[in-house]
């Protein structure tokens, strides 16, 4: 028990003397709110007590930093020793483009790197494909070949630097030339660290940028999985994301549930299917949270994520290696938390949940920018997004001592509130036969689609404030510099592709096409045929289409 019974009795007795202060001032003030709750809806108490968490037990629920159950962080001494990766997503027009900005970035202080890429690379399309007519670099980089790549990753060193890639379908050719890039510039795949986002469960949950049905594209992650155990062992092959569940529209419960389950399912895949041992991969297992506005909910759900997957790998998978049970996670402050009215009020959002995700204990952390609502961010706005970073590093002192919340009665009622709504969750997915199944019934989507809606509800009804939304409105515009994709970028990535279809062997590309087509039909390992793709030249929609000649399309059943 955490408190004495001494203790208990002491807190109730105070306790019933408050309650009555309580009746007197309300009594005055009639009008009061009744009823206060999250931004996800969970109900706030007026008061924490000890009460609330006396059947807590130190050891098992809450321990020390770099301990078992790792609530209080991975590492035994915090940002002490490390801050966390400064992590600035970036992506923009060409290649030669986004390694400009990469460049700023890191003269400015970044210290890890973190690419967007367009529509048409996400979706596994060519530049010149008529279904990419339009988006060429306007919601992040356009790749399409390994030259584009190379121009990429010119000058950045890749021994040095962590880079983490946004891609999901594709993520096997994008990774392959990742790798066949580092080759080229004479980089041992030892040697490489970063992250692909390789996350197809939560495409079909909530992104909804997928290409093939749920199995292939578990198994092809799988591929991914097993490829980087054996020969990339600083990569971390999935980013088994919640943040896209959140901007969905999901609960913060949501978002914890979901995105476990996943992270189980992948678990579950890579044993069942490669015959891997679950302490061979599961240390490079790696997540992604979103930071939303409501600060203590997030810290919360953070804390709760790393204890409960703790829990999951040594329990539920056997695992005997320290490193499996730890949740390493990546943090984005919220995109859907940004408006486009009075867009200067974005700078104070994203400080307040970078600051969350710092207390949440993030290992990594990407700050949104002003103008992300409305357009890529500028140079100007992605630099105070940075500096927000910073300044929580290396001035508010919030670094200084490892999870100083730990303790709160309010902080540890939450965690263990939001962990008891997530294995709620978890256990109803495992009914249902595991994570692609529930995504085949629909559930997921059913019940973030659910959440969404009454969460517009309580906007409209006033019961949720978004400030210059449906209160403190101001009929004015604030002119802000906006940046904008020249069309130019479509026509000289549509030029330059074709150069490459000119000089490229294509025998060698039909015979690495045919490859990675062999591979799908017998149910090989299909990283080793993409990294001669890559090299070959082949382009992205090439290698896709394979995948997609094999295993199918996949439609969206669009539930709501």
């Amino acid at each position: 028990m955490y408190f004495a019974k001494e203790v208990l009795s002491q807190s109730g007795e105070f306790k019933k003397k408050w309650e009555d202060e309580v009746r007197r001032v309300v009594s005055k003030v009639p009008d009061q709110k009744e009823r206060w709750s999250t931004v996800s809806d969970l109900e706030i108490n007026r008061l924490y007590t000890p009460e609330d968490i006396k059947d807590m037990d130190f050891e098992r629920d809450i321990g020390y930093p770099g301990q078992f159950p790792y609530l209080r962080g991975n590492q035994a001494t915090g940002y002490r020793g490390r801050y966390w990766t400064f992590r600035m997503f970036s992506g923009m027009g060409s290649a030669e483009d986004t390694n400009k900005r990469w460049h700023m970035l890191l003269r400015e202080g970044q210290t890890g790197l973190s690419t967007a890429f367009d529509f048409p690379t996400l979706m596994g399309y060519d530049s010149d494909s008529p279904k990419a007519r339009g988006e060429c670099g306007k919601c992040g980089v356009a790749i399409d070949t390994l030259e584009d790549f190379l121009m990429l990753v010119d000058g950045i060193p890749l021994d040095q630097v962590t880079t983490s890639m946004t891609i999901n379908p594709p993520a096997s050719i994008i990774w392959a030339m990742y790798i066949a890039a580092a080759e080229i510039k004479g980089i041992p795949l030892s040697k490489i660290g970063g992250t692909i986002q390789n996350d197809m469960l939560k495409e079909f949950i909530a992104q909804k940028t997928f290409m093939c049905p749920p199995e292939p594209s578990v198994k092809i992650v799988s591929d991914t999985v097993e490829f980087g155990t054996k020969y990339v062992p600083k990569w971390n092959t999935i980013s088994i994301s919640g943040y896209h569940i959140r901007e969905a529209g999901s609960t913060a419960v949501q978002e914890l549930a979901f995105t476990l389950r996943d992270g189980m399912e992948y678990v579950e895949d890579a044993i069942n299917r490669k015959g891997l041992n679950v302490d061979e991969f599961a240390p490079r297992l790696s997540f992604f949270f979103n930071a939303h506005i409501d600060f203590f909910e997030e810290i919360c759900k953070m804390r709760a994520a790393r204890r409960i997957w703790a829990k999951v790998m040594r329990d539920r998978y056997k695992a005997r290696d320290p490193r499996s049970w730890w949740m390493r996670f990546h943090t984005q402050t919220a995109g859907c938390s940004l408006t486009a009215q009075q867009p200067y009020n974005n700078v104070v959002r994203t400080a307040i949940e970078a600051l969350a995700a710092v207390l949440g204990g993030t290992q990594s952390l990407h700050t949104n920018s002003l103008d992300e609502v409305l357009c890529l961010p500028s140079d100007q706005a992605v630099q105070i997004a940075l500096r927000t970073q910073q300044i929580i590093a290396e001035e508010t002192g919030v670094a200084s001592t490892v999870d100083p919340l730990a303790g709160s009665y309010f902080i540890e009622a939450l965690t263990n509130k939001m962990e008891e709504g997530a294995w709620d969750y978890i256990q109803k997915i495992d009914e249902m036969g595991g994570m692609v199944a529930a995504i085949e019934k629909g559930f997921p989507q059913l019940e973030i689609a659910d959440a969404a809606y009454k969460f517009q509800r309580q906007i409209d009804a006033n019961e949720k404030i978004m400030i210059g939304i449906n209160k403190y409105v101001s009929g004015e515009d604030t002119p802000i510099p906006l940046l904008e994709i020249d069309d130019k970028v479509e026509s000289e990535q549509i030029e330059r592709l074709s150069a490459v279809r000119r000089k490229r062997d294509n025998k060698a590309v039909k015979k690495s096409l045919e490859d990675i087509k062999n591979a799908c039909k017998k149910g090989e390992n299909v990283m080793p045929y993409c990294i001669d793709a890559a090299k070959n030249l082949a382009t992205v929609q090439e290698v896709c289409d394979i995948y997609r000649e094999v295993y199918g399309e996949y439609r969206d059943p669009g539930l709501y």
